[in-house]
């Protein structure tokens, strides 16, 4: 059965199409690659076989392709160097194999793009994938298909096992909670000596920051890696059920834009996870103690990977988990920027409940939803609020808490005012200049971003989106921002790399 209808071809103006989480069957069709003004392209969550196009790689404007969760194999087309525009690309979680390619938009992807895929190699070591082995074309190939083969025999394996047990347990949440312990098993093994000997005592010059429940230090593990080792405040009872929450969310979570968990280190007297090192810090620190700003687009890029962050806890998991602490401080940036959603602390599983009631009031002021600070209520919701108070300050560069709002103004209101007549008004000075060739064009956009916050953090639970509207909208004005990017110097220096091909 094939993905799409032949007929999907004559969609000539279509430029956004998602059909991400339908389970779809079947190849990807190469009649999809005469969409010349296609610009974002997610078929994530499916069950897509067989081979990526090469014919993909026609797609001129195309500037967001997620194929993520899927079961396809091969190897990567060559022909997707050839996407100028290309700004986004996961492949993760498939069964790809071979060389990744190294030119045009792959010289400043990660290894998040390709994670899952074992058979994968390359020689750049920010890919985080084995090196290639020297070898003739043909080898190649046959190794390949090896590697296809028992990657099927594996997954009929895997849906035999998976059969048999919900068989004899009949439970299929009692099959997730055993397969959501597995994680925890693959963790490094780390002493506290280790950890001791890694941040030099655990000394404040390694110091990157402190929270409410423990302090986070850089540390250098005896085989090299770098981590951050968040060490956990044990005179607070609190401390204790923060490290439990961390572990048990953390252990079962994973995705390319939450914070990865390496390992934990617990006695009776200390508790501390290991995890991966963000060299570029918080958004907190670019926002307030960089010297290097982040531009527009950077800052529509960070926040469209929380959204998508907070998407995957909403509705990627077989629980819906609510993060209750979204914050500036908890959202980390990785070598090139790629935004990191972090600090499980508080974190709750909802289960097949829409909202829960909880004792005590533990996110941070200024970005909890009203109904988190009156009635103690968590929602997915709630998770929006806070996500559109952030949104808010990215772009407007103040606090929700600076000292310019009283009882009469808030942020909210602040940027509400400012809607009715210009966003000028409230936007960071260092993000916009009148005198700019499309400033028209871009306050527009920037307007829309800052609506869409306000939409976000309505008063009623009800009236606010859904995180999967709110990341579909700030895909798409991202892609009107890059129309204005063409000439700039990453621009310049894909173009100037494709030209040597």
């Amino acid at each position: 059965m094939d993905l799409f209808p032949l007929e999907i071809g004559n969609l000539k103006v279509a430029t956004n199409i998602d059909l991400s989480r339908n389970l779809f069957p079947g190849n990807i069709p190469v009649v999809i690659a005469s969409l010349e003004n296609l610009q974002s392209l997610s078929l994530r969550y499916n069950r897509l076989e067989g081979f990526i196009p090469e014919t993909l790689g026609d797609l001129i404007s195309l500037e967001f392709l997620d194929l993520s969760n899927n079961k396809l194999s091969g190897v990567i087309p060559k022909s997707l160097e050839k996407l100028l525009y290309l700004k986004y690309l996961n492949l993760s979680f498939n069964q790809l194999g071979g060389e990744i390619p190294t030119r045009g938009c792959f010289t400043y992807l990660s290894g998040d793009s390709f994670m899952g895929n074992l058979a994968l190699c390359g020689f750049d070591p920010k890919l985080k994938v084995p090196p290639c082995k020297s070898s003739t074309h043909r080898k190649s190939k046959v190794l390949l298909l090896i590697v296809s083969s028992l990657s099927t025999l594996v997954t009929l394996a895997v849906l035999v096992l998976l059969l048999v047990l919900l068989k004899c347990r009949k439970k299929y949440t009692k099959l997730l909670s055993i397969l959501d312990m597995s994680p925890q098993e693959t963790w490094r093994r780390i002493s506290y000596h280790e950890l001791v000997r890694a941040t030099n005592g655990f000394n404040e010059h390694n110091l990157l920051g402190k929270g409410g429940f423990g302090s986070v230090y850089k540390g250098r593990l005896d085989d090299g890696m770098e981590v951050a080792v968040k060490v956990f405040h044990l005179q607070f009872e609190e401390a204790f059920t923060s490290f439990e929450v961390e572990c048990e969310v953390m252990s079962r979570i994973r995705h390319r834009n939450l914070v990865k968990i390496i390992t934990c280190c617990s006695s009776h007297n200390f508790k501390a996870l290991v995890l991966e090192y963000m060299p570029n810090g918080s958004l907190e620190k670019c926002l307030y103690f960089d010297d290097n700003v982040l531009d527009i687009s950077q800052r529509l890029t960070i926040m469209i990977d929380v959204a998508l962050a907070l998407e995957y806890l909403h509705f990627g998991y077989s629980t819906a988990i609510v993060h209750c602490d979204l914050k500036p401080s908890n959202v980390l940036l990785d070598e090139n920027l790629v935004a990191r959603l972090s600090d499980f602390g508080i974190t709750k599983l909802l289960g097949e409940e829409e909202s829960m009631t909880q004792t005590q009031t533990l996110a941070t002021i200024g970005y909890m939803a009203p109904e988190h600070g009156r009635e103690g209520k968590v929602s997915k919701k709630g998770d929006v609020y806070s996500y559109g108070i952030m949104l808010m300050e990215t772009f407007t560069r103040k606090k929700p808490t600076d000292e310019i709002f009283t009882e009469e103004m808030s942020l909210r209101s602040w940027v509400g005012e400012s809607l009715c007549n210009t966003v000028m008004q409230v936007l960071d000075t260092n993000l916009l200049r009148r005198d700019d060739e499309h400033f028209s064009s871009k306050e527009e956009l920037v307007s829309s971003i800052l609506s869409l916050a306000m939409e976000c953090t309505r008063e009623s639970p009800a009236e606010r989106m859904g995180i999967k509207e709110v990341a579909t909208r700030l895909i798409n004005i991202r892609v009107e921002f890059a129309k204005f990017k063409v000439n700039d110097a990453q621009g310049y220096q894909i173009q100037k790399e494709m030209n040597e091909l």
